[in-house]
C-alpha cells in the first residue's frame, strides 16, 4: 500500500514536471514567432521553403519551425566601386572609382531571384563603368563626367529592375591620370593661358592706338596741339641745368622762309 502511495506520487511529480516542460516550451515558442519589423524594414515569409507573404513594419506573429522570416533594408544603400584601370578610346590608361546608390523596391524579388543583390549591383556597375569609359575618349571623360555616369546609371537600372533593386544614381568620384599625361595637359594649359594673354595685350594695344589717334586728330583740329606743346616746353625747361633741342615743324619753316623772302 505504501509503495503504490509512493508510485502515485512519483507518478504525480512526473507528470507535472512534464507539463511544466510543455508549457516551458510552448511558451518559448510563442515568444519565438513573435517578430518585431522595424520601419526601414521588409518580411519575407517562407513556408516550408516557400514563399507566402511579405510582412509590413510593426509586430507580426510568424509560425516557429514551419515558417522562416528574412527581413529586407529597404534604404538607400551606399556601396563603393574599388578603383578600375581603364583605357579610354584613344588609348590614355586612367584609375576611376565611383560610388552607386540603390535601393530595394520590392523584397520578395530582391531575396527570391538574386543571390546577394547588394554584391551584384556593384559587380555590374563596375562592368558597366568599365565598357562605358572604354568607349569614350579622354577629353570627354573629364568634361562630361555627369554625362557618362547617367549612361552608366541606366545600363545598371535595365538590368536590376528584375532584382527589385533600383538604381538611384551613380557618381564618378575620382579619375586619376597617368604623370606624363598630367604634364602633357598642364604645358598644354599654360600655352593656351599664354595665347589668351597675348590676344588680351594686343587688344589693348590695338584700343590704346585707336583712342591716341582720334584724341590727336581732336586736338590738331582744335589747335590743342600747339598748348600741349608749350606745355611740355614749360615742362622740360623747369630746370636750368637742361639743355633742351626743339624740331620745329615744317610749316614754321616754311612761313620763316617767306618773310625772309618778303624781306
Amino acid at each position: 500500500m505504501k509503495l503504490l502511495l509512493k508510485l502515485k506520487k512519483v507518478l504525480a511529480l512526473s507528470m507535472g514536471t512534464f507539463f511544466l516542460v510543455i508549457a516551458g516550451i510552448a511558451f518559448l515558442l510563442a515568444l519565438s514567432s513573435l517578430k518585431v519589423i522595424d520601419q526601414y524594414e521588409r518580411g519575407i515569409v517562407l513556408t516550408l521553403g516557400s514563399y507566402s507573404y511579405t510582412l509590413q513594419p510593426g509586430l507580426r506573429l510568424v509560425v516557429p519551425i514551419v515558417q522562416r522570416l528574412i527581413k529586407v533594408d529597404i534604404r538607400i544603400t551606399t556601396s563603393d566601386i574599388p578603383q578600375q584601370e581603364v583605357i579610354t578610346k584613344d588609348n590614355v590608361p586612367v584609375g576611376i572609382n565611383a560610388v552607386v546608390y540603390f535601393q530595394v523596391t520590392r523584397p520578395e524579388d530582391a531575396v527570391l531571384k538574386i543571390q546577394d543583390y547588394s554584391y551584384a549591383v556593384t559587380q555590374y556597375a563596375q562592368t558597366a563603368l568599365r565598357d562605358v569609359i572604354g568607349g569614350v575618349e579622354l577629353d570627354t571623360l573629364l568634361t562630361e563626367r555627369i554625362k557618362i555616369a547617367e549612361e552608366i546609371k541606366a545600363i545598371v537600372d535595365k538590368e536590376t529592375v528584375d532584382w527589385g533593386v533600383d538604381v538611384t544614381a551613380i557618381k564618378i568620384q575620382d579619375i586619376e591620370l597617368p604623370a606624363d599625361m598630367k604634364r602633357a595637359m598642364a604645358k598644354q594649359a599654360e600655352a593656351e593661358r599664354e595665347r589668351r594673354a597675348t590676344i588680351i595685350r594686343a587688344q589693348g594695344e590695338l584700343s590704346a592706338s585707336e583712342n591716341l589717334k582720334k584724341a590727336m586728330e581732336q586736338m590738331a583740329a582744335s589747335g590743342a596741339i600747339s598748348l600741349r606743346t608749350l606745355q611740355t616746353i614749360e615742362a622740360t625747361t623747369a630746370n636750368p641745368s637742361n639743355t633742351v633741342v626743339f624740331a620745329l615743324p615744317i610749316e614754321v619753316l616754311q612761313g620763316l622762309k617767306n618773310l625772309v623772302g618778303h624781306k
